[in-house]
């Protein structure tokens, strides 16, 4: 594999030369800014080797690096050993961005490319913001994997479905309206979505174009009059054609849109930040282009009262099945022959057997000991851990279910675990109950209260480098925003409504990881003279292993807190469950 990716790398070198460009810059994302991106733009995996779902990799003629967050140090560096690749790591003192290394490397009027397309609008811009004070020129030019990939993978051709009203909670028809009303607001004469899961929710339509992710690709545009969306046409069935037709909304071909854009003259179209930097161009050739966020954003954020019972409901079936889990791994660790991958089977086959189960989430982080430290780390039949009666075990996983989609992590000791162990089990799960007890005035962000989660550990000397929450989609995204809990500034608020994680860890290379994490809804909490206050509700329905915790580290109220949890987890989890089950929960779910 080492030596393909070296062969790719000096076949995009030859493009470059041809192209007169002194650096290419690989980003990890598609035309529509996402996540997780179709196999046939998977092209900075391609390039590198490496496999996580963020990254960029920049490569010269000569030289070449890859930056990545800390969720993914110890597998970048590993994945990239023998390519000629370094890695770069990202939000550590000293790492030269990448405009930074290539200006200290490059020569003044020389040019660095990009593929339009799949390089944001914003991504440009600061691109060549920081480019141009060293002298050097950002290029839009061809993708080039379009002629050094040979057997990459076709645009996918999956039928898209519609998503049912007693799902969705709202018409199509009224989120146009909606939007048509923003259009009014802010006087602009259309706007363009290229988010596939904002597309995905003002259509109530799904898709399986994305691998974890309901989504189909596409691109649409809202006029005051007129709803287009761009797609592969040959993608529709009749009765999804009629469904758009019945709700005004046109289809044309995909690739259709970049010309449209072209042929608008003196329209105001607002676009969002994510843009791709291709279509921006054009649509600005000839218009006046409005960059602001997306109003989806926020509109499919804040869920209706249907997707907040939908996601109650995702809940149960998923906490059911977390729990049949739980009492097989019990039963079995020790006495079968287990590792990462036939636990991640067996919990897949528990979900799977849930109604309204539509797939995993994302792929599931099942790591032993020291696999537990690497932060999105997933195993392969070359690097899966057998697991022991002894040490951590960290699950991360999620569903994706008509009415909702969960994320959850447990850290669970399978045997006897060390007092260091414990001492770090009950730091995170401190943290955790410190941000699931927060009570917050309206126009709070998630960055105000992200030191809640962290406050126990730094008191240590113990940090966690991700971010601490994220919003979950409704049969959507597993990721979504524009509201996080982190670190570094998110000034989107955190409105009723919306849903978001809870999951802060403690990372020992080598050694071991932690986290837990509950998905959470923000409910209001109560009126005072100093306004409105905001609370968080546990959508999570799963027991959380007490046997890791040193009770005297947590306060009463800690203590209280977990007790009402469980309480509440048996009190809804248990008639669904058989009498054996039940009693298994009753003992994972006593008071202490």
């Amino acid at each position: 594999m080492k030596k393909e990716i070296t062969e790719r790398i000096s076949a995009l070198r030859k493009f470059m030369r041809e192209n007169n460009i002194s650096a290419y810059i690989t980003y990890s994302t598609d035309p529509h800014s996402g996540e997780y991106v179709p196999s046939h733009w998977e092209s900075r995996k391609w390039i590198t080797g490496f496999t996580g779902s963020a990254g960029t990799a920049a490569i010269t003629l000569d030289d070449g690096g890859l930056w990545t967050d800390s969720r993914y140090f110890l597998q970048a560096e590993e994945q990239l050993d023998g390519t000629g690749l370094r890695l770069f790591k990202e939000r550590i003192p000293g790492t030269p961005s990448i405009a930074q290394w290539l200006g200290s490397i490059l020569n003044k009027g020389e040019k660095v490319g990009f593929d339009g397309y799949t390089t944001s609008l914003q991504t440009v811009n600061e691109l060549k913001d920081e480019l141009s004070a060293f002298g050097i020129e950002a290029s839009m030019v061809p993708d080039p994997y379009a002629e050094t990939w040979e057997g990459r993978p076709e645009l996918p051709d999956d039928k898209p479905f519609i998503l049912e009203e007693k799902y969705s909670g709202r018409s199509t028809s009224q989120k146009q309206s909606s939007i048509r009303e923003y259009l009014k607001d802010n006087v602009s004469d259309a706007i363009l979505i290229s988010s596939l899961d904002e597309i995905a929710w003002v259509l109530n339509m799904r898709g399986t174009d994305i691998e974890c992710n309901p989504l189909f690709v596409s691109y649409m545009l809202i006029s005051k009059d007129k709803t287009t969306l761009y797609i592969n046409k040959e993608k529709l069935t009749h009765k999804v054609t009629e469904y758009l037709k019945s709700h005004n909304v046109d289809c044309k071909n995909y690739e259709d849109i970049e010309n449209d854009l072209v042929s608008f003259s003196d329209k105001k179209i607002s676009m969002s930040p994510s843009i791709n930097f291709a279509l921006y161009n054009a649509a600005s050739e000839h218009n006046h282009v409005s960059i602001q966020p997306s109003p989806v954003s926020m509109y499919k954020a804040i869920k209706n009262e249907t997707e907040i019972a939908g996601f109650h409901n995702a809940m149960l079936r998923d906490g059911v099945a977390m729990v049949r889990f739980l009492i097989w791994l019990q039963k079995n660790i020790g006495k079968s022959d287990l590792t990462e991958l036939s636990i991640d089977r067996q919990l897949y086959k528990e979900r799977s057997a849930m109604k309204h189960f539509k797939g995993i989430s994302f792929e599931t982080i099942a790591g032993y000991q020291e696999h537990g430290a690497i932060v999105h780390y997933e195993a392969d039949e070359k690097s899966a851990s057998e697991l022991r009666a002894e040490g951590l075990l960290l699950i991360d996983s999620g569903a994706q279910y008509l009415d909702g989609t969960t994320d959850i992590t447990r850290t669970i000791p399978l045997g006897p675990i060390t007092e260091k162990q414990k001492r770090d089990y009950t730091l995170v799960l401190k943290g955790f109950i410190q941000l699931a007890i927060a009570e917050f005035p309206k126009g709070t962000c998630g960055t105000q209260l992200d030191i809640l989660a962290r406050l126990a550990m730094w008191k240590e000397g113990i940090n966690y480098g991700h971010g601490t929450g994220h919003g979950v989609g409704h049969f959507l995204n597993v990721h979504e925003g524009p509201h996080q809990i982190r670190m570094n500034n998110v000034p989107a608020v955190l409105e009723p409504g919306m849903t978001v994680t809870n999951e802060p860890g403690i990372y020992r290379a080598g050694e071991y990881g932690i986290r837990t994490e509950n998905t959470m809804l923000i409910v209001p909490s109560r009126k005072t003279d100093f306004g409105e206050f905001y609370k968080f509700e546990q959508l999570t329905l799963c027991p959380i292993n007490t046997d890791a915790v040193l009770f005297d580290m947590l306060s009463s109220e800690e203590t209280h807190w977990l007790n009402e949890y469980h309480e509440n987890v048996y009190s809804k989890l248990s008639p669904l469950l058989s009498d054996e089950e039940r009693q298994w929960l009753r003992n994972a779910t006593q008071a202490h």
